[in-house]
């Protein structure tokens, strides 16, 4: 009797289906830990950075104060200041224009730290930063919040020097401007980190910073009352009013002398929101601007 010859089926497995890509949604949750040492990192590498760049430290000083010991020693029989909130006599003009000054030291250094994010972008060490797990939100506002640390730093030395100056307000100012410092620095950063968003080259955004910092500054309550602008220029009384910069300065210029400015704080919030809200998405790689830069 012949075996049967039985021929085996060959039965094949089913290949395992192949994992989806983790996306940052599908990550667990950081810890508060995470958060804290990734900030502390940003922070620390542009204190690194600060302390290594003497010369932007000595820049950001040399500026203010010749506007302070020339400008305003040689308009200051002009340029008098009769007695106007929150003063409440007649001041020298040395006096008036140090909130503004404080002002643009935070201006100047919101705009040299998204030119060092342009710079980043073009060696790849912020392509590096925005690749990490943590929310690309975080980071931005890590990186906004070490360069606000870096410009309050500037600011209380300029302060310290200007004391010599006959610059004196009461001491308990000097802590009240602390927050109005923090939120103008970050209104001005968010602005400055919105710009770096849409140039694609370094040399580009030198001309832009100009191109925003001095109208800013000068269209203000920076170096001159209001009601002096309104009388001479109604149109630039109208500019000035709706700059975020004035806003700004008053904001400080109020806190300096321990009040508080409402409308100022209401602008300055709602720009900050604005303008960091705008460069978040900005840097948002799915539909950012620099989305369709890369497309382009």
């Amino acid at each position: 009797m012949s075996e049967a010859k039985i021929t085996p089926m060959a039965t094949r497995e089913a290949a395992p289906a192949p994992e989806a890509a983790a996306t940052p949604r599908d990550l667990p949750p950081f810890s508060l830990s995470a958060y804290l040492t990734c900030f502390s990192g940003i922070v620390g590498r542009e204190g690194l950075r600060f302390l290594h760049q003497r010369e932007r430290f000595v820049s950001a000083l040399v500026r203010p104060l010749l506007w302070l010991f020339i400008f305003a020693a040689g308009f200051r029989q002009v340029l008098g200041v009769s007695i106007v909130t929150p003063y409440k006599t007649y001041i020298l003009y040395e006096v008036y224009i140090t909130p503004g000054l404080i002002g643009m030291i935070l201006l100047f250094n919101g705009m040299q730290s998204s030119l060092s994010m342009v710079y980043d972008r073009e060696t790849g060490t912020m392509k590096t930063l925005l690749v990490s797990p943590l929310p690309r939100w975080f980071l931005l506002v890590s990186k906004l919040a070490a360069g606000v640390a870096v410009g309050v730093l500037q600011v209380y030395v300029f302060l310290a020097i200007a004391w010599f100056w006959e610059v004196r307000p009461d001491w308990p100012g000097y802590l009240y401007v602390l927050p109005a410092m923090i939120l103008a620095g970050l209104m001005l950063g968010s602005l400055g980190m919105l710009l770096s968003s849409l140039v694609q080259q370094l040399e580009n955004f030198a001309g832009i910073m100009n191109f925003v910092i001095f109208p800013m500054y000068f269209a203000s309550s920076a170096l001159y009352p209001l009601w002096r602008v309104q009388e001479s220029s109604p149109l630039l009384y109208t500019i000035c009013l709706f700059n975020p910069f004035t806003h700004a300065v008053e904001l400080v210029r109020f806190a300096l002398y321990q009040q508080f400015n409402l409308q100022a704080f209401l602008v300055v919030v709602g720009c900050t929101v604005a303008f960091l809200g705008a460069a978040i998405l900005a840097y948002d790689p799915a539909r950012g601007v620099i989305a369709r830069k890369k497309q382009s």
